[in-house]
């Protein structure tokens, strides 16, 4: 192992935060002269990352240093950094292009392909258990910590005018109740690609899969399993070539949500954000962690395998943007085509981590702020509620917010006021980017753990799975 690369690796991340940190707190207290000279710094500092990444070459780290460079366009060129948004929705846009076609052709190649139907029935039953349990978990530290915080004790902030109208907008979108249950199957399988429902995607393809390994004739069955390996080869082809444009993405991504937030409500919100970033590496540390450590999963190279999705993830604030990157790492991790195509996807809908952790702790929260003082069972209450209808929510910004909302109105708690759950998206985006990473974790982790209980995590080197 060549030390100097691990140096790199710890010095960078050690530039970031001290980058980030340090942005936020001094550039509103320093002027003039002290003013430019830490712009010299920091734009010195940033032409550095960029040489290293260019040296190393690395997809992780050309994104977080345009993360970096982002930052400082939102903070010093507003006008210009609201352009660089479209980058982003292209990016995004090619993604949802590729998601569709990469699950079906990797479900159809790993489940017919082995022809296994009983396997397929308990890698989704053992998914499903393993899903509740941890989501579960998840919703209980949210709880756990924003009681202890008190975060929303003695917050008097009110929303800006635009905040409670993105609010309303996003609440105007969803007012149509959906059965949560029906909606997993889908009506139109080229609807469900239009529409992005990921969740039907993989019901049809799962479905397909399975009538495509009980045909007996193998001239069709192999015409088709061939077609379709064919398929995903190409569109994992596809998905290098995507991701070159990531990092002009994620620069665009975050030098429009700096412009447009502002930095100055973020002093009177940093609490939460804090709890809510506390929460999710307490979440990490003592629920994954040992999970992956029980399950035999080896850290470093479960990391190595996850460092460029969680990065996509945290800077586009979206599951999606993660998605094929995520399904090639695992893959080349040592995760099956077939558990791989099934638990990740699945996990999108119903592994969401982050996003319930998320909503355990900004309900309570918004609670907080109009001074109720909830039971434990109006908190538990909220906790079952949301595990329901969190499930099928979309991998993009605004979804989880409209779920957050929707519960709060729906507890009928005198008080108990949803408008006011618009001051929490003056901080979204930052919430946003930590709780979409956890769940990208979480669903990376999930598919190493199915895989190894179905004693088919398979390593290129034997050594690397002791």
């Amino acid at each position: 192992m060549n030390p100097f690369k691990s140096f790199y690796t710890v010095f960078w991340y050690v530039i970031l935060f001290f980058h980030v940190g340090l942005t936020f707190m001094i550039e509103s207290a320093i002027g003039g002269v002290g003013h430019s000279a830490f712009q010299l710094v920091r734009y010195s500092l940033i032409f550095l990352l960029f040489a290293i990444s260019f040296k190393r070459k690395k997809l992780a780290l050309w994104i977080f240093s345009s993360m970096i460079l982002g930052i400082e366009v939102g903070m010093d060129f507003p006008a210009f950094a609201l352009e660089t948004e479209r980058f982003g929705k292209i990016f995004l846009r090619l993604v949802k292009s590729l998601v569709a076609p990469l699950i079906f052709a990797t479900l159809i190649v790993g489940i017919a392909g082995h022809s296994n139907l009983k396997q397929v029935g308990r890698i989704g039953l053992k998914s499903i258990l393993y899903f509740e349990i941890v989501t579960t978990v998840a919703l209980f530290i949210g709880l756990l910590a924003i009681n202890v915080s008190k975060a929303g004790v003695g917050v008097n902030v009110e929303a800006r005018e635009q905040d409670k109208a993105k609010s309303i907008e996003l609440l105007e979108q969803k007012k149509e109740h959906k059965d949560h249950f029906v909606e997993i199957f889908p009506e139109n399988i080229a609807k469900s690609i239009a529409e992005n429902q990921v969740l039907q995607v993989v019901v049809f393809s799962v479905i397909f899969a399975i009538g495509l390994g009980m045909v007996k004739h193998e001239k069709h069955k192999q015409t088709m399993l061939n077609f379709s390996e064919s398929l995903a080869e190409v569109m994992f082809k596809f998905t290098d070539i995507v991701m070159y444009v990531a990092p002009l993405a994620v620069f665009g991504a975050l030098a429009s949500t700096v412009a447009k937030s502002g930095v100055d409500i973020l002093y009177n919100l940093m609490k939460l954000v804090g709890t809510l970033y506390l929460a999710l590496v307490i979440f990490v540390s003592c629920v994954l962690l040992p999970i992956a450590l029980l399950a035999r999963i080896p850290i470093k190279r479960f990391i190595q395998a996850v460092t460029e999705p969680l990065a996509l993830a945290f800077a586009t604030a979206s599951s999606e943007a993660a998605l094929p990157k995520a399904l090639e790492n695992m893959e080349r991790f040592g995760v099956p085509k077939k558990i791989v195509a099934f638990v990740i996807p699945t996990g999108y809908s119903f592994n969401l981590d982050g996003t319930t952790l998320y909503l355990s702790l900004a309900s309570v929260f918004v609670a907080q702020m109009c001074k109720i003082d909830l039971t434990i069972g109006q908190q538990i209450t909220m906790c079952l509620i949301f595990m329901l209808t969190s499930k099928g929510v979309a991998g993009v910004r605004g979804a989880s917010f409209v779920i957050l909302a929707g519960t709060i109105a729906a507890m009928d708690i005198k008080g108990f006021d949803s408008e006011r759950a618009s001051v929490i998206l003056a901080v979204d985006a930052l919430m946003d980017m930590a709780r979409t990473s956890v769940n990208v974790l979480g669903n990376c982790l999930a598919s190493a753990v199915i895989a190894r209980s179905e004693g088919e995590l398979v390593f290129s080197d034997p050594q690397e799975g002791i």
